[in-house]
Order: structure tokens, then sequence, then C-alpha cells
């Protein structure tokens, strides 16, 4: 049965931070389909100048969906980005994970989503700074890469590959020795995952 991650991005998104999670989805399990979803049809620009071609709007997108990824960028303060509420609030009554980062943090702290879970961000100081009184869970903020709470993953915009590692666990598609082999390799490199005697996960 295929499964559907939906990766949202939008103009000026950043272009690094769900790369490793979609390239190794698309590598190890077939049954997964990804959908990159905006807020507008065709091109969709990168921070980087990286374009993609978006395969339905935010207004579009399917109702059934087993992943929301938020990738984060530039353009996750502005109005037109409240229509995304529509799929987190769908993940969120249907227990589907989410993952969200960079920016893209700021965002669901704006929304009061971060208020009843462990989370993190780019800093907490950003966080209440643009949230304001929707962000009421300070005692929760975790100086942590990415964390993980309530099948909902927040991460910083360094952090690219524990969001990765994090988003893989939660999706069902990566556990245990695995998945420490796949982050190992991925952080450490090949020679020394060699040396380590770690499972090299693409060959």
């Amino acid at each position: 049965m295929k499964k559907l991650l939906l990766v949202v991005i939008l103009p000026e998104f950043a272009d690094w931070e769900a790369a490793f999670l979609t390239s190794t989805i698309k590598s190890i399990d077939p049954d997964y389909q990804i959908k990159y979803v905006s807020s507008e049809k065709g091109i969709c620009t990168s921070i980087g100048g990286l374009q993609v071609n978006v395969d339905c709007t935010i207004q579009d997108a399917p109702k059934e969906f087993s992943g929301l990824v938020l990738v984060g960028g530039l353009s996750w303060r502005t109005k037109e980005v409240e229509k995304v509420m529509t799929l987190v609030d769908t993940a969120l009554a249907n227990n589907i994970p989410i993952g969200a980062i960079c920016d893209a943090t700021v965002f669901l702290g704006a929304n009061g989503v971060l208020n009843n879970i462990k989370h993190t961000s780019n800093a907490l100081t950003e966080l209440k700074s643009y949230a304001k009184d929707k962000y009421t869970n300070e005692e929760n903020y975790v100086n942590d890469q990415a964390v993980v709470d309530n099948n909902i993953v927040t991460a910083n915009g360094t952090a690219a590959l524990e969001f990765t590692k994090s988003m893989l666990s939660v999706l069902g598609i990566m556990q245990g020795k695995q998945l420490d082999d796949y982050y190992y390799f991925m952080k450490n490199g090949l020679y020394k995952s060699i040396q380590q005697g770690i499972d090299i996960p693409f060959r």
C-alpha cells in the first residue's frame, strides 16, 4: 500500500533542510510517495535558486496522507501561509507525524501547536518574539538540534541530519541500529564508518 508524505515548500525555502529526508525515503522505501505542496502551482524557488515543480497547492493537497513536513525558509511569517494550518490540523486530528524545521517551528509556535509538547526552534528568544502570547510553553523548550514529542518533530535550521533521523523514526521507515548506522554514516562520512564497522546504507 502506497504511503504519502506531503512536503510543504514556500518561496525562498531552505533547500538543504529536507534534502536528506526526501532522498533517503525515495532510496529505501518504494512504498512512499512524496508530493511537494506550495501556496501556488508552478515552480517554487529556494533560497539557493533550486527550482521545484509543485505537485499541488495547499488547498488542493490530498486529505489523506502519512506524514507532513514543513520546510523552513523566508516565507513563514507572511499572512498567506496561514492556510498551511489546514494541513497541520488534519495531521493533528489524525495523529499523523509532523516535522517542522527552522522558521516553520516559529509558525507552529505562533499557531499554538507547541504549547503542549516538548520542542525546539532556532532560538527561544526568536520563537517568543514572533509568536508572542500565542506561545505559552517556554518550560518545555529544549536546547537540542531536534526534539520529538507526540509524533511532532521540531528542529533548528542547522539540524537537517538530526531532523531526518527523527522523521525516519516517527514515519516508521528506519528504527534501531539501522537508523543509528545511517545517521553515523551521514554525519561522520564513509571512512570513519568503515573504521567503526558501520553498515553502509548506500553502496
